[in-house]
């Protein structure tokens, strides 16, 4: 028979506290509705870290609770400076990051891009990589099997690639299917990328020497609107509707790809992350970060 101790009950009460904190926080204002988060991710112990499409800051979310503290402040960086993707890594300690910044004078407006990382537990600054040309969006990323960063450049059609332990990036990949790309993750070893404004999805291959080949079409079973952010879970992929306000569940069998919807009524969700039992959303139309179970 298992005895506890008056020290082991109060621990057993304190954790099972946690985890219900944990599971209720299942909504969270990100600083207020005009906040605009566009991506999130989740840090070891999970700690919620969501950036600001509105304002020059990234904020953070402790587990279990339901306020956003600023923990990185880029309002030096120049006026109207704000994030798009972002991303943890745990093991190397770091938060990678899409700073942008409007060019100031320009019409249209263009924008200066920065690829930038931050230490996970303190927010000091690390990497900076400016993507070249004079008008760019770093949009989000993911790590390969090479434990490379693959980013996202929408407005340029382009996929860059910062080798493990690079402080520079390089090009992988530039093609006219990709004007639009946004979401990017890699399922089982295999890069997938989205176009938010063609409502495509695409696998790209690799040969032996990891270049990139032509992007192919994946079919869907039914349309997309607004193919945003999105992560590998479980065998499938996890995709956030934009334009329809709902999240999919993909899953992919060759060039063909069977969508789930798991989530509707949404406001312009933006950004999903997996964590554990949980999916985390970034409802960029609400000022919210809400989550919902990881399906079965």
């Amino acid at each position: 028979m298992l005895r506890l101790t008056a020290r082991h009950f109060a621990a057993c009460i304190a954790l099972c506290t946690g985890l219900v904190q944990a599971a209720s926080a299942s909504e969270v204002l990100i600083a207020d509705a005009k906040s605009q988060p566009e991506s999130l991710t989740v840090a070891p112990g999970g700690v919620l870290i969501v950036g600001s499409a509105s304002t020059p800051f990234i904020y953070k979310v402790r587990a279990g609770s339901t306020t956003a503290e600023k923990f990185v402040d880029a309002s030096a960086e120049g006026a109207g400076t704000f994030f798009f993707g972002m991303l943890a890594d745990a093991t190397t300690n770091t938060l990678w990051a899409c700073q942008l910044t409007p060019t100031p004078g320009t019409t249209p407006v263009k924008r200066h891009t920065t690829l930038r990382s931050f230490d996970l537990a303190t927010g000091a600054a690390k990497i900076r990589w400016d993507l070249p040309g004079e008008n760019s969006t770093c949009n989000d990323f993911s790590f390969g099997p090479d434990k490379a960063l693959y980013i996202s450049d929408t407005a340029n059609s382009k996929i860059y690639k910062l080798p493990a332990g690079a402080t520079t990036g390089e090009l992988f990949l530039e093609d006219r299917t990709l004007y639009g790309i946004d979401g990017i993750t890699f399922l089982n070893g295999t890069l997938y990328v989205n176009n938010v404004f063609s409502n495509n999805l695409y696998r790209v291959p690799m040969d032996a020497f990891g270049k990139a080949g032509t992007p192919v079409d994946i079919w869907m079973d039914q349309p997309v609107k607004g193919p945003d952010g999105m992560r590998a879970a479980n065998g499938k992929i996890l995709l956030a509707e934009n334009g329809s306000g709902k999240i999919s569940v993909l899953t992919i069998n060759g060039d063909k790809a069977s969508v789930t919807v798991i989530k509707e009524g949404l406001k312009t969700p933006t950004a999903v992350e997996p964590a554990g039992d949980m999916i985390w959303i970034a409802e960029r139309g609400a000022g919210k970060a809400v989550s919902i179970p990881m399906p079965k």
